[in-house]
């Protein structure tokens, strides 16, 4: 199956987004500072919830950029445009 060139671009930009947004996040929940994500220097629940769910993000993101990728990679061997 081959993606078209708007539908891998879309792939590969979700990945680079989920990347940025995410790594801001796990920079700010490292730094949190209102007690949520440390209770006296420790790891709280939310903070170990909220990691497992970047770390889902980044793989995901990770995985559909490498999609988004493959699918351009395949319009440029192939010298087809399906847009």
């Amino acid at each position: 199956m081959k993606l078209s060139r708007p539908v891998s671009w879309f792939l590969v930009a979700f990945g680079v987004w989920s990347w940025i947004i995410w790594t801001t996040f796990v920079k700010n929940l490292w730094n949190d500072a209102s007690g949520l994500a440390f209770d006296n220097g420790q790891p709280t629940a939310y903070f170990w919830v909220h990691l497992l769910l970047a770390v889902t993000s980044f793989l995901l993101g990770t995985a559909i950029g490498i999609i988004g990728v493959r699918g351009l990679r395949a319009l440029r061997t192939s010298g087809t445009d399906q847009s």
